[in-house]
């Protein structure tokens, strides 16, 4: 495994988890992809040296993706030299569910295993919840036994890695009190704006791989137009993603940028043989930790009913 430096200097692309497989530290996000998408994962592999491939049951073009997969390694990618990444729904949060519901991913993705598979988030919904949910539409969540359940999914093959999205300190903890296997990577929203600190720290004491999601913000608060980033971007001659992606990259994590544009799903890879300097990489950390951008509240959140009756209880008052 690389030394401490050669991971401060971002020449690694990759990142060894706890199993011992490697996750490539880039890879082509796909929520929110659109129509494109089976275009978009077949140029991000055979044209811009993508390897990694993040996408959920719940973004709803798992079949796109498998289209894309496909065509790459048609055109003499190998299967094993790709990672690629789903998440198991909330609605499918139960023992009896989890291996249904990675079956179906796996046929609409064309593939016989999958290198990790997640719970998106660690919520149990019943099947066709609202957003925001009404009463009752928000279940007991019996993590052991769905945990339990993608442990055997890994005895028997199907998955190489299991993890975690979305999770806190309190939720990861209780995790790592009953696992076999332990999440071999956490997923989480990370960018200057959101350095999500607390869980970052959490998961280097356990070993635990973080993979950094909305690497660039959000369209309300895009970092690509933030002063601070386009000024290291311009003193660098890199463009302010490719900045963003950097600063993922140097702070020891795996990243997924999402694009549709095929300029852009390239250019968010050149991010190797160069660095940013100590000075500026911590002129990007001190950017304000604004607020998550990704809050659940959509999804879990009911005012009146509960059980959560506020972002702030989603995320157990860690942030």
């Amino acid at each position: 495994m690389a030394s401490a430096k050669a991971m401060a200097q971002g020449e690694q692309d990759r990142f060894v988890l706890k199993s011992g497989h490697a996750i490539p530290a880039v890879g082509l996000g796909t929520w929110r992809a659109g129509s494109d998408t089976a275009h978009s994962v077949q140029t991000a592999i055979t044209e811009a040296g993508y390897r990694h491939v993040d996408t959920a049951a719940q973004y709803g073009i798992e079949k796109e993706v498998g289209k894309g997969l496909k065509a790459a390694m048609e055109a003499g990618i190998d299967r094993k030299d790709l990672f690629v990444t789903s998440k198991i729904w909330c609605t499918n949060l139960a023992p009896e569910r989890v291996r249904p519901a990675l079956e179906n991913t796996l046929k609409d993705l064309q593939l016989d295993y999958i290198d990790l598979y997640l719970i998106h988030w660690p919520f149990r919904l019943k099947d066709g919840a609202h957003q925001p949910p009404e009463a009752g539409e928000v279940l007991e969540f019996d993590m052991e036994g769905v945990w339990k359940e993608m442990e055997k999914l890994v005895k028997d093959g199907l998955v190489k890695d299991i993890g975690v999205c979305n999770f806190t300190v309190t939720k990861l903890n209780r995790l790592l009190r009953s696992a076999n296997i332990p999440p071999a990577v956490c997923q989480m929203e990370m960018h200057p704006g959101w350095k999500n600190d607390k869980i970052f720290e959490a998961c280097k004491k356990h070993g635990i791989h973080v993979t950094a999601y909305s690497p660039l913000g959000s369209s309300e608060k895009n970092l690509a137009h933030d002063p601070v980033v386009e000024k290291v971007a311009n003193k660098l001659n890199k463009t302010p993603g490719q900045v963003l992606i950097k600063w993922a990259l140097q702070r020891g994590t795996s990243v997924i940028p999402k694009s549709s544009k095929d300029e852009r799903i390239k250019e968010n890879i050149q991010v190797f043989g160069w660095e940013i300097p100590e000075d500026d990489f911590q002129v990007l950390c001190s950017i304000k930790d604004e607020k998550r951008v990704l809050t659940g509240e959509e999804l879990f959140v009911n005012k009146t009913h509960g059980p959560y009756k506020s972002a702030s209880e989603v995320w157990d008052h860690e942030n």
